[in-house]
């Protein structure tokens, strides 16, 4: 004779598993698995799929939640049609995400209302859908949260949430003016990226312009001056000139931005 089950046991097991989809779909599911011949394992295979797929829907909502976008947005509802230059192509292929996995970074150049932050978030939003841990932030946010830190001697464990992230989603970099300090901090958190995680981040500002950002001086820790070669002399001993003694020559080097976007992939709105 066969025993009825404990249903409340087995709802409370499933509540210590944490298995809400087997605890409401288990019953139902048995008996039209019963109705319906279903063998057993497709029975728990149903089952397992089902609980699956609910914890990779919370898993992504928590990513979308710690990401803290001001809004959801999403590549299907951004407008091609203004700006009209936008290189559509270019901006699909970023969707798939390879440049994440490359811990490369994405620069999105233009005027203020042309959709910059848009994609920024959206790019932010398939790759939280995509299992990869995302925040966006304001630059201005970042460095006044920074510099308070700093006061209370935090500085260290506060900037492990910019770091820590898969990708840090920069927003309006360059839109409002910052002092030393602030640029220290903030180029600081884009340095300490550099072949750690990426970054997608929106300027108003081009990239002769990042000089005014930063105030120069913050990107000169990445210099590396290369010593001068050796006088070089011909065959009647007269010395060549040096590269420097040639006026003919311009040697102006702008600061090294280069270091923390090796690799970039800029878009110009």
């Amino acid at each position: 004779m066969k025993t009825k089950p404990d249903l409340a046991t087995l709802d409370s097991h499933l509540d210590a598993l944490r298995l809400p989809f087997l605890k409401e779909h288990c019953q139902p599911l048995a008996a039209t698995a019963a109705k319906n011949a279903v063998a057993h394992l497709d029975y728990l295979s149903q089952l397992i799929e089902g609980e699956a797929a609910l914890h990779a829907d919370r898993a992504v909502a928590r990513r979308i939640k710690a990401a803290r976008f001001p809004v959801i947005k999403t590549l299907d509802t951004f407008r091609w049609d203004w700006p009209k230059k936008i290189n559509r192509l270019q901006i699909q292929d970023l969707f798939r995400l390879q440049f994440v996995y490359d811990k490369a970074n994405v620069i999105l150049l233009g005027l203020v209302g042309l959709g910059k932050t848009h994609l920024a978030t959206a790019l932010g939003y398939a790759a939280c859908q995509q299992g990869m841990s995302v925040l966006f932030a304001n630059a201005i946010e970042v460095i006044n949260t920074l510099s308070a830190a700093q006061t209370k001697g935090a500085l260290k464990s506060e900037s492990r949430k910019y770091l820590s992230p898969s990708l840090l989603v920069l927003d309006e970099v360059g839109y409002l003016p910052i002092d030393q300090h602030g640029a220290d901090l903030l180029f600081q958190v884009i340095s300490a990226r550099y072949e750690r995680g990426s970054i997608v981040l929106t300027t108003n500002k081009s990239f002769k312009q990042w000089t005014t950002i930063f105030n120069g001086d913050s990107t000169n820790h990445l210099r590396r001056p290369r010593p001068p070669p050796p006088p070089c002399r011909n065959r009647r001993h007269r010395r060549l000139k040096l590269p420097h003694e040639r006026p003919d020559r311009n040697l102006t080097q702008t600061p090294s931005l280069n270091a923390p976007f090796a690799k970039t992939f800029a878009i110009r709105f």
